[in-house]
């Protein structure tokens, strides 16, 4: 008898406890798609990117230059000529590098211009995602677009053109 009265008060703390929780979908490709900040800000980007590819490959061609010169005139160089240009060759290999690094390592001007550009678009769609759950009680907001495993997400629950026309591009 004990056991029972236990049991049955833990069943209606946790019944009490549990909440139905509320869950939504959206599809961040698709609200980006629609967004055309976010396409100037990719165009942006693709220009700087090919710029400043051009400038390393430049610096890499004459790298290249240097070297099938240096191959071409070794056997009339003295051993101080040829150090001098093997150093030459290996100072300019190394400032392709270094541009390379600075434009496109971790946390290069790449990542810095993307950061400016992106930051801004990402944080209106997280405020209009967040008013949305906010007003409807959701707890779980996904993006269906990620590689975050969801098999199955009913159309019913996606909330991806609320979020735009809440930031003001109406589909």
């Amino acid at each position: 008898m004990k056991k029972i009265i236990v049991c049955t008060i833990c069943a209606i703390c946790c019944f009490a406890t549990a909440q139905a929780q509320k869950f939504a979908l959206i599809d961040m490709e698709y609200i980006l798609k629609n967004i055309p900040a976010y396409e100037r800000a990719n165009e942006q980007l693709n220009q700087v990117s090919k710029k400043w590819q051009a400038e390393v490959e430049a610096i890499n061609t004459e790298a290249q230059t240097l070297y099938k010169n240096y191959q071409n005139e070794v056997v009339f160089l003295s051993q101080e000529q040829k150090k001098a240009k093997q150093e030459a060759i290996m100072q300019k290999e190394k400032e392709a590098s270094e541009l390379k690094k600075k434009y496109f390592g971790p946390e290069g001007e790449l990542f810095k211009k993307r950061e400016s550009l992106m930051t801004p678009i990402q944080d209106e769609i997280y405020n209009a995602v967040k008013d949305i759950s906010d007003l409807r009680g959701y707890s779980l907001v996904l993006d269906r677009a990620s590689d975050a495993g969801i098999i199955f997400g009913s159309p019913k629950i996606d909330i991806s053109n609320e979020v735009l026309s809440k930031m003001g591009y109406a589909n």
